[in-house]
């Protein structure tokens, strides 16, 4: 290091004892104001905690928003393993008229298969064995595994055209969450915390539910990188709330622990964190203060915002029986809508046991159920409740899956590979057409024929629709400027109300 540059770094580690020294009881001060209802903090430049100067609360790195916002917040409903658009929503009768056909060179064209097909002589076409209905003013065809959604078809926008470029579970869920096939990189839960900041002091902006589906329980795991901050600063991460006695982790005090002795102990520790921060300039001491705080409010209000008793019974109803069982899908959605009431910003569910290579007839059954009725009710309650028109709901995976069988077809079994050439997912309120369907697929249930709309676009989409410019939303890191969409991604404006 040059004489220059330590000169410089001193200078600024100098400059900030100065500030800090000349503000009225240091950060303790400031975290002690921030219990107290004063909002202290904002976001530098780079997303880290500094003194507020009274201009509002805590507030991300934007600002301003680049355009006007069509929504608050966004529940997104993963998931984890890849439903099957032919089970589902792409109704494809031709694949039942060609059952057991090789499937044509034509129109696989060449397409690269996981290790888990690539090897099969043939590729026997197989359609759904559930049937398809039409249902709502547009006539919108969905299977009768999804008699709930079905009755909410005219709020959802269905996208038939999705694609990704990623063929394995790994890769293709950490693209859809965090833009980038490869690990490490900030979830869309972060990029938003990191963006726009929280709206409740009290609770993190991102918080994450995960769910276990009957279909296949032992199926793909998920990893806690996926609503990890990646290089943004650890305030960021996604905080995730257990169905347990204790929903986050390490945030309840010992036996014997007061209130007032907790306080005193927070405000010695940021006073040492402080001292620390002033000789090092280490910029994660200050997050690693706010998180201190953050665990201290959220003491008080995260057994308020989980504790559902005193939900009526018509809205237990609504969700489902499984709405008064824990960890389960249905209890999340309702803990969903009870988080985005607070408005916390991003609120990730992920649902696994979609991953059916076999048995797919028996074990799709029971993964529907375990998602059908509450999802149409999470939608229903929001709208009931005037917010739906500022929510945005998405409900999707990671690919699709094959038209053809993996493995031994029989006249009641089969089932079915990935498939990233094109799936569905559909969304709901948030500014975005209700009662729409998006994109076609080939009669095969193959290939994308009209409107395809890529993991990128879908991302850009979201974050139009919460003000912001996904070009804008970046971060320096190594000497590259990333972002969640990386270096592409257009704006579905054929979707937008």
């Amino acid at each position: 290091m040059s004489e220059k540059k330590i000169i410089d770094e001193r200078s600024l580690i100098l400059n900030r004892r100065a500030f800090l020294n000349k503000t009225a009881l240091g950060v303790g001060g400031v975290a002690l104001g921030s219990l107290l209802g004063v909002s202290c903090f904002r976001k530098d430049a780079n997303g880290l905690l500094t003194k507020d100067t009274g201009q509002g609360s805590l507030q991300g790195v934007l600002g301003a928003l680049h355009h006007p916002a069509k929504i608050k917040r966004v529940i997104y409903l993963f998931q984890s393993g890849g439903p099957s658009q032919l089970e589902l929503f792409d109704y494809k009768p031709l694949l039942n008229q060609r059952r057991g056909e090789d499937l044509p060179e034509s129109i696989r064209n060449g397409q690269r298969l996981t290790g888990m097909t690539s090897g099969q002589d043939k590729f026997p076409l197989v359609g759904s064995q559930f049937g398809f209905q039409q249902h709502g003013k547009n006539g919108t065809w969905i299977s009768d595994l999804l008699p709930h959604t079905a009755k909410m078809v005219d709020e959802l926008c269905i996208i038939k055209s999705m694609y990704t470029e990623a063929i394995n579970h790994d890769p293709a869920v950490t693209f859809f969450q965090t833009g980038s096939q490869q690990p490490g990189r900030p979830s869309i839960g972060s990029w938003l915390s990191y963006g726009l900041g929280s709206e409740n002091d009290n609770l993190p902006a991102f918080t994450v539910l995960l769910s276990r589906g009957t279909g296949r329980p032992n199926g793909q795991p998920l990893y806690t990188r996926l609503w990890g901050n990646g290089f943004l600063h650890s305030l960021h991460q996604g905080v995730q709330f257990r169905a347990a006695k204790d929903p986050v982790l390490y945030l309840n005090d010992p036996k014997g622990t007061t209130k007032r002795t907790k306080r005193a102990m927070l405000d010695q520790l940021a006073e040492l964190n402080d001292r620390h921060y002033q000789e090092s300039g280490d910029p994660e001491i200050q997050s690693r203060i706010a998180q201190y705080e953050m665990a201290y409010r959220m003491q008080t209000s995260v057994p308020e915002v989980m504790n559902t008793d005193k939900e009526p019974d018509h809205i237990y109803k609504m969700y489902g029986a499984d709405a008064k069982i824990p960890g389960t899908f249905a209890a999340n959605c309702l803990l969903a809508r009870r988080l985005a009431e607070q408005n916390v910003r991003f609120i990730q569910l992920y649902h696994m046991g979609w991953d059916q290579h076999e048995n797919l007839p028996g074990a799709i059954e029971k993964q529907a159920k375990d998602v059908d009725q509450a999802s149409a009710a999470l939608v229903a309650d929001l709208k009931q409740r005037g917010m739906l028109e500022d929510t945005l709901v998405i409900w999707g995976g990671e690919f699709g899956r094959t038209n053809y069988s993996q493995g031994l077809l029989t006249d009641t079994n089969y089932g079915r590979d990935h498939h990233p050439r094109c799936f569905t997912m559909w969304m709901a309120g948030g500014g975005i057409k209700p009662g729409i369907v998006y994109g076609e697929t080939d009669e095969f249930g193959y290939n994308i024929t009209n409107n395809p709309v890529h993991v990128h676009d879908f991302q850009a989409t979201m974050l139009h629709q919460l003000g912001i410019d996904h070009e804008k939303l970046t971060y320096k890191y190594q000497g590259r400027r990333f972002r969640l969409t990386d270096v592409e991604g257009h704006i579905i404006k054929d979707i937008l109300a």
